[in-house]
């Protein structure tokens, strides 16, 4: 098998332990270690079987916090004015002012971050303390996984994870054979055997286990999930090693399924263990959003060293003016003066960087994760599974996503096969199961089955024949009833008519048939090494077992060569469509209308297999069977292609039976979220390491390809030979209309994909793909996922999601810019590696449609409005300076600066960050075309920004100058008394505070209660703080300066014309705009805000400017091309002209010749087919092993 390596994410900062010391840390070093089990006198140490996802511990939390904190160079600005503010007489703001609200902003961080990684440590903490049965002291005792140490002997029980890496001793199968399921590592939904040595199989009970002893000699920890090398020494061998190898191993992420109980014994554990091996440090995520602010943040440190550099030399220059200014300390002159300048003036206009900033997003997005974690539209009630944002730094991401990468297994499907509709002779069955969404129920079928009448009706019961007996299911009679898991695979019917017969089987295709099968009245109830036992209406009957002419990817069929009751040689024969059709008789019938029925299946997505028999001479079999067969079979050289030769021999002039139609169940809501998901513009890849059948399959079923679209099938396995397909699928697309949306779906192969990737393919590739309405990438490893998502996101600068449920699906959620896990199934890799888990991919739907789009509109506005209120405040600092000789001189109390992002203007930001919305979350999830405004991130960009910054700048313009209008003669009373600088600032500070206020309300689409608080709230507030400030003097020893303000500026006329006109006056050009754009410039989104208020229904204004956005990209695609674009949006379907270029071969349609065809089985395993059933007789009870 293919190396696959995983990308299990570690936290950034986390650290990986390392291995035990001592002798086992020398063999480490050696690259082998030695381990003693059932020897309690022997001492080992080895790594503790503990994980810790974890970004910190109790002694870590403090220097790898500040760490984390000090990397920004936002906080080593303001940790560098805290220090400047130290020197004396360089601070006109005094020493306390910054650090202060840094402490507090510090202080925050500190607490949402020990929040989220408390999250994670109770994540780790629910699989370190899961309960396993450990063998000690001659007995075994239930201990959590956190007591299992390397050389422990365990039993794991069907349905549990496996504690660690294990060998495998022995089982309840025969041969110490048991059924494992790496889903979770690899995305198979197949299971696959792995068995136990010959020499250990005897181990069944606890007695057995008492008088064994031993060592293993391995490898050391590594990260090759698929090689394991090793030997065995047992205590009575004299020493004799025994090797060991992958089939013997059972890793830590993989399930015991279909198995009642196996021994192991434990060798890696914890860190060690293959699956934490491939753990690597996440990359560290920041959102694009958050990428432009802290660009804007760049640029306002350098105008407020441009400002600073000026106002120096403002004060140099005013400094040379012949008047003697004696009040005015001198702080020196030359060089050292002016950089004592400087740094006054760079600590006096510092608060232009908005310090609250940091403190107010990380607020608002922890509060968003909070809203999303109670969301009851995202809580799945059947495993108690909540959404959960495991990471709030990503919030306003999810509403800017272009492109999602699905994994299949898990995310899309259930695992679970369902038996849906089969056709038999010519007739279609199933068709009103399949209305009423139910299994496989119809009454005329059900009818021809018990009273069979016609020939037709003989069919029936050939087909139920074939769909009992010609498999490689084994039946086991459970004494209790047992369902641990809700697979297919492992399903138990709790029917007590039928015996409690369990099935087991690596192939959950078969399962599902067999299962079916016994629904229709014919039991598989008895498996032996010669024979199968059907239960056909109550009568069995026995079948002897011939051949089992084996499955393969490549013959795409198997058969079974049985003596039936009557004594007549039957092969019977299930696989794909077109490799039954090939080998039928002339004298079959059916085939056009099967045919036709396979067709209809495969376009809702069901798996088809066609079902086919003949029968054989009894001397001809005989001749084949000793002669062609037993050559084949015992053959040195080429014996697979030699067997495959021998049964084409006997694979023919079938009678074509019928063909089942086999539905891999999706997850419900799948297809309607995957259609909304493409009306908001966004693509979605799936990316799997299943079978090319299974994901074409699961395609159509999702509704992810439809039968209008052509196929790009890619399968080459050369470098030239990708080159040169991808190469006439560009030139049948034509290059008029590359990276358009056409109806083209390209699936794409693993082995196509390694080639696909390279330097020189690469463009051409992701060409081809951008111009695919669909893209399926099969049997991908999880590197190769991850390769796709970041060729997309670094060459197409789209955001990405990625989302998938298994440890095999790490990689590409870790590259994403978004990783979703799907949790509450069997796996918690995925979901615990994530950025946020939700329970079912249609949840996808309102964490991104809404959840996203909200969060990008709120921070959006959050930001803007934070830079707004600290350039109309601390600007006015530099227009002050103007008029005291650039000194230094401060117009505010210093407390008051500091107070004005903490308290005075605190809650408008938080409102708007935390309760605005463009549309209710109905009309959001109703019309998805709503997305489009915060994916194509109109609303907060560089443009934006600086729009922002000159309105603001204007706005502190007036808010200076208009109140020392009022204030140039100095005559403030009617008595003749005046103000001084503080009695102008506070008339400043307080216009301010009333007016970034009101442009708060003015920006919010969705007054709230809390809006109402934050801004006439604010306002208040500050009012009621002056009046105190003023008199704090000499009671508590601060704000001298500002003793009876309060009583001074409210007792003044000009105060309150100025409070009535000014705030006004400053927003009055904001308000015409607004009015105007909302009259003549109205967006959809306002419009459908104004008929929300109306209560009307906005249908047809957000078609119709679907409709318009549809006709601006035809006609951009007309301008450019000089053509007419096809599938624009795909409303107009492609057609690829077969007339002047040769059609590639690796371009079709629908009519697949396939027809749906998907079986799921291992090959090439430990144990093969035929070898397997040969092994099992169902009469014999198992042992128990306690």
């Amino acid at each position: 098998m293919e190396e696959v390596e995983l990308d299990f994410q570690m936290p950034s900062n986390s650290v990986v332990p390392q291995s035990g010391s001592s002798d086992s840390s020398s063999q480490e070093n050696l690259g082998t270690r030695t381990l003693h089990f059932n020897c309690p006198n022997v001492e080992q140490s080895f790594e503790r079987n503990r994980i810790s996802t974890g970004k910190y511990n109790f002694a870590t939390f403090i220097p790898l916090f500040l760490f984390e904190q000090f990397r920004k160079a936002f906080n080593i600005f303001f940790l560098i004015i805290c220090i400047l503010q130290q020197i004396p007489g360089v601070s006109p703001t005094g020493r306390y002012t910054t650090i202060v609200p840094l402490t507090f902003i510090l202080l925050v961080a500190a607490i949402k971050e020990i929040i989220e990684d408390y999250k994670r440590h109770r994540a780790d903490d629910a699989v370190n303390n899961r309960l396993i049965e450990v063998f000690r002291e001659g007995k075994f005792t239930e201990l959590r996984w956190t007591q299992v140490i390397v050389g422990d002997i365990v039993k794991v029980v069907n349905g549990n994870f496996f504690p660690g890496d294990l060998v495998l001793l022995s089982s309840s199968e025969p041969q110490a054979m048991c059924y494992i399921e790496t889903s979770n590592l690899d995305g198979e939904t197949n299971l696959k055997i792995r068995q136990g040595i010959p020499a250990t199989t005897g181990l069944q009970c606890s007695e057995d286990l008492n008088s064994l002893s031993g060592s293993i000699e391995c490898e050391g920890p590594n990260r090759h999930l698929y090689d394991f090398c090793g030997n065995i020494k047992l205590g009575g061998d004299s020493g004799r090693s025994i090797p060991l190898g992958p089939d013997q191993m059972l890793l830590r992420g993989a399930m015991l399924r279909n198995t009642q109980w196996i021994y192991g014994v434990v060798v890696y554990t914890g860190h060690e263990s293959k699956l934490m091996k491939n753990a690597k440090r996440a990359p560290l995520k920041m959102s694009n959003l958050d990428r432009t602010t802290n660009m804007q943040i760049w640029f306002l440190m350098v105008i407020l060293i441009i400002i600073s550099l000026a106002s120096a030399i403002g004060s140099e220059v005013w400094k040379k003016m012949p008047v003697d200014r004696w009040y005015i300390d001198d702080i020196g002159s030359g060089a050292r003066g002016f950089f004592m300048e400087l740094l006054t003036f760079i600590i006096l206009y510092n608060n232009l960087v908005p310090i609250s900033l940091l403190v107010t997003l990380e607020l608002v997005k922890a509060i968003q994760a909070v809203f999303i974690n109670c969301d009851l539209d995202m809580y799945y009630e059947p495993s108690d599974t909540p959404a959960m944002a495991r990471t709030s730094n990503l919030n306003e991401e999810l509403g800017q996503v272009k492109y999602i990468f699905s994994d299949k297994t898990g995310t899309l499907t259930q695992n679970y096969m369902e038996f849906k509709k089969c056709s038999i002779a010519g007739v279609k069955y199933g068709e009103t199961a399949n209305q009423n969404g139910d299994t496989f129920s119809d009454e005329d079928f059900l009818e021809r089955v018990h009273n069979p009448k016609v020939d037709q009706d003989d069919y029936v019961r050939k087909f139920i024949t074939i769909m009992s007996v010609c498999h490689t299911v084994v039946p086991e009679h459970v004494k209790k009833l047992n369902s641990n898991s809700i697979s297919n695979r492992d399903e138990t019917d709790f029917d007590l008519d039928m015996d409690n017969i369990q099935y087991q089987s690596s192939s959950p295709d078969e399962a599902a048939i067999v299962k079916a099968a016994r629904k229709m009245g014919f039991i598989f109830s008895i498996r032996t090494p010669t024979h199968v036992t059907v239960k056909a209406l109550g009568k069995d009957e026995s079948y002897e077992i011939l051949n089992v002419l084996e499955f393969s990817s490549t013959r795409k069929r198997m058969s079974v060569i049985v003596r039936c009751p009557d004594g007549v040689i039957r092969l019977l024969c299930k696989g794909a469509d077109n490799v039954i059709c090939e080998r039928l008789s002339p004298d079959s019938h059916f085939q056009l209308e099967t045919e036709n029925h396979l067709r209809e299946f495969a376009r809702e997505g069901l798996r088809t297999l066609c079902f086919a028999q003949t029968e054989l001479d009894e001397d001809a079999y005989m001749e084949w069977n000793k002669g062609a067969f037993y050559k084949a079979s015992t053959a040195v050289i080429d014996r697979e292609g030699q067997l495959e030769a021998a049964y084409d021999l006997v694979e023919k002039n079938l009678d074509l039976i019928g063909a089942s139609a086999i539905e891999d169940k999706l997850q419900d809501g799948v297809p309607e979220t995957i259609a909304t998901l493409a009306k908001a513009d966004i693509k979605i890849w799936v990316l799997t390491g299943d079978k090319q059948e299974t994901a074409i399959n699961i395609a159509y079923s999702c509704k992810l390809i439809t039968e209008k679209m052509s196929l790009i099938i890619l399968n080459e396995t050369t470098l030239d030979g990708v080159r040169e397909t991808i190469m006439e699928a560009l030139n049948e697309i034509g290059s008029e209309f590359l990276r358009q949306e056409n109806d083209v779906a390209l699936i794409v192969s693993g082995m196509t994909l390694k080639h696909a990737l390279c330097a020189d393919v690469q463009s051409s590739f992701l060409d081809l793909a951008l111009s695919c309405k669909a893209v399926v990438c099969c049997r991908v490893s999880p590197i190769q996922k991850a390769e796709i998502v970041d060729l997309v996101k670094h060459r197409c600068k789209a955001i990405t999601l990625a989302i998938g449920d298994g440890a095999n699906d790490v990689s590409m959620i870790q590259a994403a810019h978004v990783g979703v896990g799907i949790s509450g199934h069997e796996g918690l890799q995925a979901a615990n590696s994530s950025d946020y888990s939700i329970a079912q991919f249609a949840y996808l739907q309102k964490l991104l449609l809404v959840h996203g789009a909200w969060n990008y509109n709120r921070l959006a506005k959050c930001i803007l409005f934070s830079f707004y209120k600290n350039i109309c405040l601390y600007l006015i600092e530099l227009w002050f300076a103007f008029f005291n000789g650039f000194s230094g001189q401060i117009l505010f109390d210093r407390w008051t600066i500091s107070f004005y992002n903490m308290f005075f203007t605190s809650l408008p930001p938080l409102s708007l960050g935390l309760f605005e919305r463009t549309c209710s979350s109905e009309n959001m999830m109703k019309y998805p075309q709503l997305y489009s405004i915060s994916q194509r991130a109109v609303k907060y960009n560089a443009g934006v920004f600086w729009k922002m910054f000159a309105n603001s700048t204007v706005h502190s313009l007036l808010l200076f100058f208009l109140p020392t209008f009022l204030l140039w003669q100095d005559v403030a009373f009617s008595d003749g008394k005046v103000g001084g600088y503080l009695f102008l600032g506070n008339f400043v500070y307080t216009y301010v505070v009333i007016t970034v206020c009101l442009k708060a309300g003015m920006e919010s689409a969705t007054w709230t209660i809390f809006t109402h608080l934050s801004v006439w709230g604010s306002i208040i507030v500050w009012f009621a703080f002056f009046g105190a400030y003023s008199h704090f003097f000499p009671v508590i020893p601060i704000g001298a300066e500002m003793l009876g303000q309060a009583d001074n500026v409210l007792a003044s006329p000009l105060f309150w014309f100025g409070l009535i006109l000014l705030p006004p006056a400053v927003l009055f050009r904001d308000l015409l705009w607004k009015v105007f754009r909302r009259r003549f410039r109205k967006s959809v989104v306002e419009e459908v805000q104004e008929m929300e208020m109306e209560h009307i229904d906005p249908t047809n204004t957000i078609m119709q400017a679907a409709k318009q956005s549809l006709s601006e990209k035809a006609h951009l695609l007309k301008n450019m091309f000089g053509v007419s674009g096809r599938s624009v949006a795909g409303d107009i379907p492609l057609e690829i002209s077969e007339e002047h270029r040769p059609i590639s071969s690796s371009v079709r349609s629908l009519q697949d010749p396939n027809l749906g065809f998907a079986f799921s089985q291992e090959e090439g395993g430990v144990v093969s087919q035929s070898d397997l059933i040969r092994q099992y007789n169902s009469e014999r009870s198992k042992p128990e092993g306690n």
